[in-house]
């Protein structure tokens, strides 16, 4: 009799794990869907020949770029030389020393002749203390905050209180922006007389390019596993998942490498939370939610063309950490949140968004693991637990590999932002290893994650950077 009860567990947890990743793959298919159709819609409309013309009108919206700056000597003073070289009319440059302990606050002052300045900053936010405010003697749109550390959130609340103008870009310190970035993310912002509210671009992978001076002077792919895993990565979470949701203004994050914000709204909001690692999607859902009590019509959208250049860890031991840090800022986001879920004073937001990122993104995890074990002890079990086992691996399959294998043909089909051919191939023959190697260590993380959470463990540690600029 107790055997009969574990296998009937054991089937009714197959059959589980199989009823869950069938309703994953369905959803996926409608969003890889829903954004090959989005992305070809835009595409056929030529929209490059009217960007100029449109944001050099007299709609024009002057924007704050902040860059908040923590041992990131590496890779800041090309960062910064990429800002200057955009094409747009009106910005200013505010870079935000966060307590760093290399020479990142020593780089800028050199490099771009930057002296004291007296300047009354008002606390809106409030933030750790501000030791000194530079401003370069030959770019006077170039600031520089030095401040006492205080996080990513703090730095950026920081900027917020210096900042003049009434939109501004968060950016990390170790990106590159191609020059026309600018001119694209805030297009629908002025398209929509201001019903837009925050605008997301596309994060790429800058391993493996050649970039000169803050200027990307050749697309190519890096010769490392685990970048090129990314770089498919990156794919499948921007061409596919943050378009489909952004189509039907679903979308809950706007990554905080490369996004345009009203800073009203933002401000409205309480600015970005400093208690929790995951801040930029913490920020969105909050927007979200100060738009659903106030019953206004406002968007927040992502826009695939426009594109960010970021370095990404080339070393296990750093993507673990980064990949460990996410899951947590994840939970502290949905958590913080937890009384919009499937709340109908908050629409599709608490009955659609917020049910698929816990369900999909923060357990999914768990789900997948579990899944793993299965499959491995039913080849010593045999009979149906290895049917179904068989089951389970071919739709690992097809939501790993596949699906990332699509995501490399949209971005062929759209954007087409690879020149080579071989990296292109490259690309599609290492998506087809995803479901084999990499998806399962990232779940492994993940999972740690989660454990962290459970301990209540916020330990992030240092994430080392090689710079991707000459």
């Amino acid at each position: 009799m107790p055997e009969t009860i574990w296998s009937d567990i054991a089937l009714l947890i197959g059959f589980m794990i199989t009823l869950y990743t069938i309703i994953i793959i369905a959803f996926y298919l409608f969003i890889f869907v829903t954004s090959a159709i989005q992305l070809r819609k835009e595409y056929r409309l030529k929209l490059d020949q009217s960007f100029i013309e449109h944001i050099y009108g007299d709609n024009v919206k002057p924007i704050s770029i902040l860059v908040p700056a923590y041992n990131e000597e590496a890779g800041i003073i090309q960062s910064v030389r990429s800002l200057l070289n955009i094409h747009y009319p009106l910005f200013e440059i505010i870079v935000i020393n966060d307590g760093s302990k290399d020479s990142t606050l020593e780089k800028m002052i050199k490099t771009y002749d930057m002296t004291p300045v007296d300047k009354v900053v008002r606390t809106v936010i409030p933030t750790n203390q501000i030791k000194a405010i530079y401003q370069s003697e030959v770019l006077p749109n170039l600031y520089l905050i030095d401040k006492e550390n205080g996080g990513k959130a703090d730095a950026l609340n920081a900027g917020l209180n210096f900042s003049n103008y009434p939109y501004f870009c968060s950016l990390d310190g170790d990106s590159i922006l191609e020059r026309d970035a600018f001119i694209k993310v805030m297009k629908p912002i002025l398209d929509s007389n201001n019903d837009v509210i925050a605008s997301g671009g596309s994060i790429r992978i800058a391993n493996g390019c050649k970039i000169q001076n803050g200027n990307v002077l050749q697309v190519g792919l890096s010769e490392n596993p685990l970048a090129i895993m990314q770089t498919i990565e990156y794919l499948r979470a921007f061409l596919m998942g943050r378009i489909g949701l952004s189509r039907h203004n679903l979308l809950l994050i706007v990554s905080g490498a490369f996004g345009v914000f009203s800073k009203s709204w933002v401000l409205e909001a309480g600015g970005y939370k400093r208690d929790t690692v995951g801040e930029d999607m913490e920020l969105v859902i909050r927007l979200h939610r100060l738009i659903k009590e106030k019953n206004a019509k406002k968007q927040i959208v992502y826009i695939p063309d426009p594109v960010c250049w970021t370095e990404v860890p080339e070393e296990i031991t750093y993507l673990r950490r980064q990949r460990r840090r996410w899951h947590q800022g994840l939970f502290e986001s949905l958590w913080a949140h937890k009384k919009m879920l499937a709340n109908p004073k908050y629409g599709n937001i608490g009955f659609i968004s917020l049910p698929y990122f816990w369900i999909v993104e923060f357990f999914g995890p768990i789900v997948e693991f579990t899944g793993y074990l299965y499959m491995i002890t039913s080849f010593f079990i045999g009979g149906i637990y290895l049917e179904i086992s068989l089951l389970l691996f071919l739709l690992s399959f097809l939501y790993g590999s596949i699906f990332s294998m699509g995501a490399v043909l949209l971005e062929e089909w759209s954007l087409r932002k690879y020149p080579k051919v071989s990296d292109i191939i490259n690309l599609f023959l290492y998506s087809l290893t995803e479901t084999f190697w990499y998806r399962p260590l990232t779940v492994f993380w993940r999972l740690e994650g989660i454990w962290n959470v459970m301990r209540g463990k916020h330990q992030w540690g240092e994430m080392k950077r090689k710079g991707i600029s000459e």
